[in-house]
């Protein structure tokens, strides 16, 4: 009988949940490989061509635009919201203080105007994002995957909304993975994409907390001594905020596995990284990939944790609209 009233009591409880993940479902399953064989066959080869010039002069902005599709994929979803500018009466996501310090914005447009060219209003930026980013990461000699298209653009962009929603990188692994499973990431994809911090740099606001505690000016102690006082020499005060570092010293413009040996060494620049450290199942993936024998299992698992948080809340069919430029809606909000 109990069982009986539990399940009498559950669609009570979940239609809003099971609408949204109906939703979801449906709009994943119109994202189709060579969605634009038609209409743009060259679409992806523009992309790979433009991305290869770009890094070539500039390998240091693979990890930027890596992170411009993490950061808007954890906002609305993978939807290029992250790239409108700001209106009269609207701050949009990029003006949102956890995006201060983005970069590629340059790029992406750079990449657009190509496929505008050659196709006028058929590619959207999210699928441009989408693609940038899986080629940002085979050019920096990291793997690469088959990436389904048909996403459309998102005519919305909050800074309230990118604030509260993006995974700070002071976090613990409990609120990560809670952050995570909003999106329908579970632990062993935040362990896996944490690993994007291979590439890319940060300034010292974001990680300076660790070397200069403001209580009692001490180190962060589950961050290594000697790495801590290699940091303080780029980051001399809790108020230096020009100075950068490299998230994974001396192969920060590299895909590979070297970033887990920096965290299994409590040599993670993040508060997030070195939390990895405090969970058995993230610890457990972080040692192994550290050995630096798994190399191709880590590669595999980034590409599928990057194929499914591509899919996260995207817009397909008639939802949305497809940019002309991708930081200008079509319609205002």
């Amino acid at each position: 009988c109990n069982w009986l009233r539990s399940m009498a009591i559950r669609p009570l409880l979940l239609p809003l949940a099971l609408l949204a993940l109906a939703a979801s479902s449906a709009a994943v399953a119109n994202l189709e490989i060579g969605f634009y064989s038609k209409t743009c066959p060259d679409a992806e080869k523009i992309v790979r061509e433009e991305m290869a010039k770009i890094i070539a002069v500039a390998p240091s902005l693979a990890g930027p635009l890596l992170r411009l599709h993490f950061h808007d994929c954890f906002v609305r979803g993978c939807d290029a919201s992250v790239l409108l500018e700001s209106t009269e009466g609207n701050v949009a996501e990029k003006d949102a203080k956890p995006n201060k310090s983005l970069r590629g914005f340059g790029s992406v447009e750079r990449v657009k105007a190509k496929l505008e060219a050659a196709c006028p209003g058929v590619v959207s930026c999210a699928d441009v994002l989408t693609l940038m980013s899986r080629d940002a990461v085979v050019l920096a000699k990291g793997p690469s995957w088959p990436v389904a298209l048909g996403r459309r653009d998102g005519r919305v962009s909050s800074a309230a909304e990118a604030s509260s929603q993006l995974p700070p990188a002071s976090g613990d692994v409990p609120l990560l993975a809670k952050i995570f499973a909003s999106k329908g990431l579970g632990l062993k994809d935040l362990v896996v994409l944490s690993g994007a911090h291979t590439l890319g740099t940060a300034h010292c606001p974001s990680f300076v907390d660790r070397l200069y505690n403001t209580t009692d000016g001490l180190v962060d102690p589950s961050l290594d001594s000697e790495y801590a006082d290699k940091l303080r020499l780029k980051c001399r005060s809790v108020d230096d905020r020009a100075m950068l570092s490299e998230m994974d010293p001396g192969s920060f413009k590299t895909f590979d596995t070297s970033y887990y040996r920096h965290v299994a060494k409590r040599r993670g620049l993040f508060r997030s990284d070195a939390a990895l450290l405090f969970d058995a199942d993230t610890r457990d993936y972080v040692q192994r990939i550290a050995t630096g024998k798994f190399d191709a299992e880590f590669f595999r698992d980034f590409s599928a944790s990057m194929t499914k948080m591509g899919d996260v809340g995207v817009l397909t069919g008639t939802q949305g609209e497809i940019r002309k430029k991708c930081y200008l809606s079509m319609v205002l909000s």
